[in-house]
């Protein structure tokens, strides 16, 4: 009897100990940057020009930059930016098994999977109804 409670007692013990590590909050403040491929109709502060929704799609390649300035828990919120002048704000929530990011920043929506202790896979979109441009882009960024 006492073999088989302490098997249950050991098991429930490695499955906690289970579910708290792959509940664990990754810690993302810093700086991360890396290069990111874009497609683009119209134009918007990381895309200048006189560009319309209406005209020939671009392709871009740009280095993208996001600085998670604060993060309390899975919460986390920053700026990003490809021209230090035009910062974004934006806010996010880390997922419950801490491998990805979603947020939103003043005109669009990013995914973001966290592939190392350094290292994040980002796509990001934004539609017309909030920019004067239709975006969709993936890059790799890393802590700096």
């Amino acid at each position: 009897m006492r073999t088989a409670l302490a098997a249950v007692l050991i098991a429930v013990a490695g499955v906690t100990a289970g579910h708290a590590a792959e509940n664990a909050v990754p810690n993302v403040v810093g700086v991360w940057s890396g290069p990111w491929r874009t497609v683009i109709f119209g134009h918007n502060p990381h895309h200048p020009g006189s560009e319309t929704t209406a005209d020939a799609p671009r392709i871009r390649d740009i280095t993208f930059t996001m600085e998670f300035e604060g993060q309390d828990g899975r919460l986390v919120w920053g700026h990003s930016w490809s021209d230090p002048e035009k910062r974004e704000p934006f806010a996010a929530s880390i997922s419950w098994d801490g491998k990805r990011i979603t947020g939103a920043d003043t005109d669009g929506t990013f995914d973001l999977d966290i592939v190392g202790e350094n290292a994040i896979e980002a796509c990001y979109v934004n539609t017309a109804l909030a920019a004067q441009a239709i975006v969709a882009t993936c890059g790799h960024i890393e802590r700096e």
